[in-house]
């Protein structure tokens, strides 16, 4: 709540405690007053009946419109889930062939079994000895050790895996711990990097060539599947890698990011500031006065219900276009 939204809390509170006393000394020094209470008191739950009315509406289409919205993401994010899952297959066919040089995936499983592409971006922290170590190690592989952890990175589903099991997983949702890790480190930039503009570098250290023909059909059809009309007629060549990676890195992982975010969102404060509101209306303004006429309770009763709803809507009245600004700016 900010400071305006306090003030007007403080002065509503104030508004209240003033009305009680008021009505109660009114009721002392006035004769009959307790009747003039009882015959405003059916229209005073009248307009508490009309405008819980209003605020049950809007609150109903506000949960119809907030479950619209979500399932609209939800469908979005199924297709960018699925665009993920047909990356990290051939990611994952990538991995275990041959294009690699020969030694390479045993040195750095042996080696560095328990190392990620994430411990290596992180080694400022301090937290990963074994990171350290790494980027201090001479290399001996064509510097191809960290593009390696950088496509393991990518078959990940948490940032705490250590290991790649033989057969990766495809979860419904991608979890926003490993999203966020993705974006946070530019996942595939690297690799996009290197086929997209160092490919002549590395190209006795990261043979294509190796890769089954049965795979490179897989592997095309896979990324006409993620996009049809930005792979369609792609050939099997650095330039395809270059051009599926930067696909991957501006579009997949950061619509992933986007759509995850509009998942985790939180209810609009706008919905829990008009339930308050109408659970006041509902109790001071309908319940406490039919009991009150019902069992013929103190009339502190009636004047407490009195305050309480006159400084409700006291308080809507100053702070509403502060909730209304705050959610067209959400």
């Amino acid at each position: 709540m900010d400071l305006y939204s306090i003030i007007a809390f403080v002065i509503s509170g104030a508004i209240c405690a003033g009305l009680i006393y008021f009505l109660y000394d009114k009721y002392q020094s006035t004769q009959n007053f307790e009747e003039t209470l009882n015959k405003l008191t059916s229209v005073y739950i009248g307009i508490s009946v009309f405008l819980s009315a209003i605020l049950m509406v809007f609150l109903a289409s506000s949960t119809m419109t907030q479950k619209s919205y979500k399932a609209k993401i939800l469908e979005k994010i199924s297709k960018t889930t699925q665009q993920m899952h047909n990356f990290r297959t051939i990611a994952e066919i990538l991995f275990n062939s041959d294009i690699w040089l020969p030694g390479l995936k045993e040195y750095m499983e042996k080696e560095y079994a328990n190392l990620t592409y994430f411990d290596v971006k992180e080694f400022y922290k301090a937290k990963s000895k074994l990171a350290i170590d790494f980027l201090q190690e001479t290399h001996h592989f064509g510097e191809t050790e960290n593009l390696y952890l950088e496509l393991k990175s990518l078959l990940m589903t948490s940032p705490n895996e250590k290991h790649i099991s033989e057969t990766i997983s495809y979860p419904v949702f991608y979890d926003s711990s490993i999203i966020e890790k993705w974006v946070e480190h530019k996942s595939g930039s690297g690799l996009w990097f290197i086929f997209g503009y160092k490919y002549g570098n590395y190209k006795e250290s990261l043979n294509l060539d190796a890769v089954f023909e049965r795979h490179r059909e897989k592997i095309l059809t896979l990324a006409n599947t993620i996009d049809n009309t930005v792979f369609e007629d792609s050939s099997f060549n650095e330039v395809f890698f270059a051009k599926l990676l930067e696909y991957l890195t501006k579009e997949i992982i950061p619509k992933l990011s986007q759509f995850q975010s509009h998942i985790n969102r939180k209810t609009p404060q706008l919905i829990y500031y008009s339930y308050i509101v109408f659970l006041l209306l509902i109790l001071f303004g309908v319940l406490l006065p039919l009991t009150y006429l019902m069992l013929n309770f103190s009339v502190l009763a009636i004047i407490v219900s009195y305050s309480i709803v006159i400084s409700t809507i006291f308080f809507v009245a100053i702070t509403l276009h502060v909730f209304l600004s705050k959610e067209e700016n959400r």
